[in-house]
């Protein structure tokens, strides 16, 4: 062996084993996550990959599909479902995926690399990726609301019949329809799939309130294996945590509901009016108004813990709400950055104003996007000097 390939070979070697202690590093903290109940991935594990996505690099984005739209983020692009179908762009703006047909109310969520969109009062509904429709349902009866879990897997809740009062249908990955639940009491609501695919929750509006049955094993058990009832109360959104537990947004509390039927109030404002609130694997958002003064209230941030990271008084209207990551966004008067410990940031002076947005979509912790019916305008945070 020559002097001169010596030494480049003692640097290829020490290269490699400082990639391999990377990648084994990296692999210890999402186990260490797994098994401690995290959940995949970490939060600043996936902050560090979602900077990676390319950077929006477009003012504007040119959306056609009609009236009534929605959006949201799917993995770096963005997709939108209308009156006319449903759209995604790419970060500089171009179309990927395009499918047309008939919304009357369209609703759109995203869940990684899948999206679900489907047509409220219609029968219509389409799971896609950034570049191809991977299933399209059409139900018998008229659907309520449809989510999506991390797996693929999704649930439709339509109207009763028959004598039922709701119906919910769970599909896998590939579209099939795997399990089914027919209402006799209460009318559904929404319906969440847990993580592993096996538990099923299901929130109706009942005669005395709010309940929430929990179906488990669906894979192999029919009946219901309990029921959480929020009797006088309102429950208007569910969502199953990473460590198995629902957290049940009601008009006047945040409710933990775990495995066994236990629960606990996690956080109330019983004082307060909810003006808006959003969930991510970080944290949670509430914006809270005060009774009787005007658009006076404040934001709330809080751990699913219960842990309180920030409070901020406003003292005006809350448009709408979105937060991506460690980011927390608000359109009012114009659209605010805030961290999850509700410090403040400056909005980019370079950037077209948001009047007339009806909507924010955090789409990067810096970059959100403020829509309406006519436009997607791109809005960026201030740079850090």
């Amino acid at each position: 062996m020559s002097g001169e390939g010596y030494p480049k070979l003692k640097i290829r070697k020490l290269i490699s084993f400082v990639l391999l202690l990377l990648i084994l590093a990296v692999a210890a903290v999402i186990i260490v996550s797994l098994v401690l109940g995290y959940g995949f991935p970490p939060s600043w594990l996936s902050g560090m990959f979602s900077g990676r996505m390319p950077p929006i690099s477009v003012n504007e984005f040119g959306f056609d599909i009609g009236r009534a739209r929605t959006f949201t983020d799917l993995d770096g692009h963005i997709a939108a479902a209308g009156s006319l179908g449903i759209q995604v762009l790419d970060a500089g703006g171009t179309e990927s995926l395009r499918e047309p047909l008939r919304f009357s109310e369209p609703a759109i969520t995203s869940y990684g690399n899948r999206c679900i969109a489907y047509d409220i009062g219609g029968t219509s509904v389409r799971v896609f990726d950034k570049t191809q429709i991977l299933s399209s349902i059409e139900t018998s009866n008229t659907i309520v609301s449809a989510s999506l879990n991390h797996n693929g897997w999704f649930c439709v809740v339509t109207q009763g019949f028959g004598g039922f009062k709701g119906a919910v249908t769970v599909y896998n990955s590939s579209g099939d329809s795997v399990y089914g639940v027919q209402l006799a009491t209460g009318y559904a609501l929404s319906a969440q799939l847990s993580y592993d695919n096996k538990n099923l929750a299901i929130l109706t509006l009942s005669e005395t309130g709010s309940r929430i049955t929990f179906y488990h094993n669906i894979d192999s058990e029919e009946e219901p294996a309990f029921a959480f009832d929020l009797i006088g109360g309102l429950i208007i959104d569910i969502v199953y945590l990473k460590n198995g537990n629902i957290l049940a947004v009601s008009t006047e509390s945040l409710i933990i509901i775990d495995d066994t039927g236990s629960s606990e109030e996690l956080y109330e404002f019983y004082d307060k009016r909810l003006g808006g609130y959003t969930i991510t694997n970080d944290f949670i958002a509430l914006h809270l108004y005060d009774y009787g003064i005007g658009h006076q209230g404040r934001l709330i941030t809080l751990l699913v813990n219960g842990t309180l990271l920030g409070e901020q008084i406003l003292d005006r209207e809350v448009i709408s709400m979105s937060a991506f990551n460690n980011s927390l966004i608000i359109l009012s008067d114009k659209v605010a950055f805030f961290n999850k410990e509700l410090e403040e940031f400056e909005a980019s002076i370079d950037n077209i104003s948001a009047a007339g947005a009806s909507k924010v979509l955090a789409v990067r912790e810096d970059t959100a996007l403020a829509t309406s019916d006519n436009s997607a305008v791109v809005i960026r945070r201030e740079e850090e000097r």
